[in-house]
């Protein structure tokens, strides 16, 4: 019976987000623990007469590691591309590559059987499509950005010259969005950015998952500087120590979730897409407009979260100002 409810969810990612068409080259890069996701998907661009090819992976052991290379090939070769992974590949180097080679890819980090049946697929994409447009729009006008929370969230940046990006589960030729995840974001220019995060929604990564007392990071020169909190700073702290990478500490976006359906439940493609959450992104920013590429890219959600740019607010407390 699960399978049948969740064709609906697959029929949405390739007909509408998608829009596959007859003949067109398919890739759906999966590992062993996505593939009935994948075959799900599979089955729906199949029925449409897509050329469908199902590449498996072994799970990467970390967010933000490549593909292996002839999966990367792969990848700029194909028309249309869906990766339910466990760990994401989305900031990387092979989905940079397939972008500019004109493939159109859905990212589908940690996808969950369930949300092909209920969640934020069930969002009119054409509507959640317009809002998100104008926010990106307004990043990409800017010059500083500024973002306070509720919770305590103080932090400046500078965005001169990089891109506002809408990513609203649509895609064109040398775009990627992820699904079911709607957000407007834009990468500040590294080194600019000054103050705290205090996440207190969610980390939707190594097990961390809502967030049941606040992480908060102190940033200079555009680099996380102190992680202060309780187990669940420890364990962001712990992970980012050990990838003995400075680059993880960069502060890399600033994005804003626009999805009406989406819920926060401690999976990242729901959780970054809830209506009004901010999310700063750290480590890799390579796919957003930057320069960084890290070895990881994870991002801390917060609640009531206002952001204004260029003195102008934009969202306040969590509501679109537009």
């Amino acid at each position: 019976m699960k399978n049948i409810l969740m064709s609906k969810g697959a029929k949405t990612l390739v007909e509408v987000c998608a829009a596959v068409k007859p003949q067109e080259n398919v890739l759906i890069v999966t590992d062993f623990a996505k593939m009935p996701i994948a075959e799900a998907v599979a089955t729906a661009a199949y029925s449409l007469g897509a050329e469908v090819a199902i590449c498996t992976i072994v799970p990467r052991s970390g967010h933000g590691q490549e593909p292996p290379p002839p999966i990367a090939e792969a990848m700029k070769n194909a028309d249309v591309i869906f990766t339910p992974v466990t760990y994401s590949i989305t900031h990387t180097r092979a989905v940079k590559n397939a972008c500019e080679a004109g493939s159109r890819i859905i990212a589908m980090t940690d996808f969950r059987e369930h949300m092909l049946i209920k969640g934020g697929l069930e969002a009119d994409f054409n509507e959640t499509k317009i809002m998100c447009q104008k926010m990106a729009q307004a990043f990409e006008k800017s010059t500083e950005a500024v973002l306070t929370s509720t919770g305590g969230t103080r932090l400046t940046m500078r965005k001169e010259g990089r891109p506002g990006n809408a990513l609203f589960c649509i895609v064109e030729p040398g775009q990627m969005s992820p699904a079911p995840n709607v957000e407007a974001n834009f990468s500040p220019l590294e080194g600019s950015a000054e103050g705290v995060i205090v996440a207190d929604a969610s980390i939707p990564y190594i097990d961390i998952g809502i967030l049941t007392e606040a992480v908060i990071a102190t940033v200079e020169k555009g680099m996380i500087t102190d992680i202060k909190g309780g187990h669940q700073a420890n364990l962001l702290a712990k992970d980012l120590r050990s990838r003995n990478d400075p680059q993880v500490y960069n502060v890399a976006e600033l994005g804003v979730g626009l999805n009406p359906k989406c819920l926060m439940q401690g999976i990242m493609l729901e959780d970054e897409g809830v209506y009004g959450s901010v999310h700063i992104g750290i480590g890799t920013n390579i796919t957003l407009g930057g320069n960084v590429k890290a070895a990881i890219h994870y991002d801390l959600l917060m609640w009531g979260g206002t952001i204004e740019l260029d003195g102008n607010i934009v969202l306040e407390k969590g509501e679109v100002r537009l």
